[in-house]
């Protein structure tokens, strides 16, 4: 199992995918106009990292696939598997 999020490609989410592929037990790839961030146990992002603003901080999650969200306020997002 896996902890997965989807994020619309758009320039205002670069940020959030762009902090994510800092780290090396996360994986990034592509379905239709989503990036799919997947980590083995647990993803997390630093939100100032990101350079996001609040609204585009709090709605930058697409989607989630067998995954939960267990924090996402102004310091981070921090999602893991069901």
């Amino acid at each position: 199992m896996t902890a997965r999020i989807y994020v619309l490609e758009v320039p205002e989410n670069e940020g959030v995918v762009d902090v994510a592929a800092r780290d090396s037990q996360v994986t990034i790839d592509k379905v239709g106009p989503y990036f799919r961030i997947t980590a083995d146990d647990e993803l997390i992002i630093d939100r100032r990292a990101t350079g996001c603003r609040h609204a585009v901080w709090y709605s930058a999650i697409a989607g989630l696939e067998d995954s939960i969200i267990v924090q996402q306020d102004k310091d981070a997002l921090r999602v893991t598997r069901r």
